[in-house]
């Protein structure tokens, strides 16, 4: 198959499917296939609830065509998988939506043609997970009749300013013919360039570490801020002075979640375990920062005991739902953490946030957000998301929210030192 033999298809239209295949429908011929009928009933209708991709660039992708047939798929002999891969109650790989993927696209393939997998998984998933479903479904062999390649994902949701042609590219492929080939075809609108990887459980590997890493920063920096507060010094203070040496890097604490650093280290660990290695470093970061909103909950309640304030039947508002600023992801959203905890306390709560959305928040979690807070009566106030809205607020606003005797904990240093009652 030749670069201009390629006809693509992109499988899964998510945060990471959408964005890939606007640009790609710039320039080629390429059908979206998603098995949520709502999310193409809107896409055809120009809109894209995540927020990644504007009305005016579904628009420019003129060549992009959305379906929920598996049959539209036929006439293609590219695939790009780009479903989730969630962990389960057990804090174990979901490889369910990948193998689902997989037995979709077996359904349709060819001789001759290439799935390009861009979830993010273990290394060794693609073919020791993924291969036997295309084989057992489809009938044919890999390598001899259709060929692999993986170029992890790395969509940053709600960053306009690291969008996905601007990011370098990791790619890889099952031979060094087709690697060549899947190299090729990403650099089609990748502007930043691209990584090929010396084989496809290298690029697996790459983007698993690129998420631990960053979890185990963060964890050291909300072991800190643990210690710190025993102390009696302020974290962000002590953060500041240490970020003015050129190579401190800039963590700051706070919860963990989001579909990628709170995820993708229960990958790797799992398939450590999986070898015969206990992997020690890894999961005690991941212990920790999946502690943290157990803890700012009881430091909520120190501070409300405090102010003699009755913490059973206290009413509390928890400011932000969605797992990160600025941006309507819900997925692994760890502010559900303080909202169970507050409910064990016997807390009467109310969650805030003017991006989420009610009916997913309702669907995943139970939980049904307030259309607007009620101001001047809560006992305490939890700054869980640093969403421009709350910023915009300032203190003043923030603080009319609450009883006149009611804590503010700023958990994501929205507001200054002394303009919040306590802080991580």
């Amino acid at each position: 198959m030749q670069l201009n033999d390629i006809k693509l298809a992109i499988i899964g239209l998510g945060y990471v499917g959408l964005p890939l295949a606007v640009e790609f429908g710039r320039r080629r011929s390429v059908t979206g296939f998603d098995i949520n009928q709502k999310r193409i009933d809107e896409l055809k209708a120009g809109t894209d609830f995540t927020l990644e991709t504007t009305s005016e660039e579904l628009q420019a992708a003129a060549h992009l065509r959305y379906t929920t047939q598996i049959d539209d798929l036929r006439e293609c002999n590219c695939y790009v998988v780009t479903v989730p891969t969630p962990i389960d109650e057990h804090k174990q790989p979901d490889l369910t939506p990948l193998v689902k993927a997989s037995e979709t696209v077996g359904k349709v393939l060819k001789k001759g043609d290439i799935v390009i997998y861009e979830s993010t998984v273990y290394p060794g998933a693609t073919e020791e997970d993924c291969v036997p479903v295309l084989e057992k479904v489809s009938g044919l062999k890999f390598n001899q009749d259709f060929f692999c390649g993986y170029s992890p994902e790395r969509i940053n949701p709600g960053d306009k300013e690291h969008r996905v042609t601007n990011i370098k590219k990791v790619t890889s492929g099952s031979t060094p013919e087709i690697a060549v080939l899947v190299d090729a075809l990403y650099n089609e609108i990748i502007t930043a360039g691209t990584h090929k990887a010396e084989s496809i459980k290298v690029a697996e590997a790459a983007k698993v570490i690129e998420n631990t890493q960053r979890d185990l920063n963060i964890a050291l920096i909300n072991e800190l801020a643990l210690i710190f507060n025993r102390m009696g010094i302020d974290t962000e203070a002590v953060l500041r002075a240490a970020g003015s040496k050129w190579n401190f890097l800039p963590f700051r604490p706070g919860l963990v979640g989001g579909h990628c650093i709170g995820v993708d280290p229960y990958y790797l660990t799992h398939k450590a375990q999986a070898i015969g290695y206990h992997p020690e470093i890894i999961l005690a970061g991941r212990r920790l920062n999946d502690s943290m909103g157990a803890y700012v909950v009881s430091q909520l309640v120190k501070g409300m005991l405090k102010r003699r304030i009755q913490v059973e039947g206290a009413k509390v508002l928890v400011m932000g739902l969605t797992f990160k600023e600025n941006c309507p992801d819900l997925r692994n959203t760890r502010v559900v953490d303080i909202v169970a905890e507050l409910k064990e306390y016997n807390c009467d709560v109310d969650v805030y946030d003017p991006w989420a959305s009610t009916a997913e928040a309702q669907h995943e979690y139970g939980i049904t957000p307030v259309e607007a807070p009620q101001a001047g009566s809560y006992d305490g106030i939890i700054l869980a998301v640093a969403h421009h809205q709350f910023k915009d607020m300032g203190a003043q606003a923030i603080r009319a929210l609450g009883k006149s005797d009611s804590v503010i904990y700023d958990l994501k240093y929205v507001l200054t030192a002394d303009e919040s009652d306590m802080r991580l």
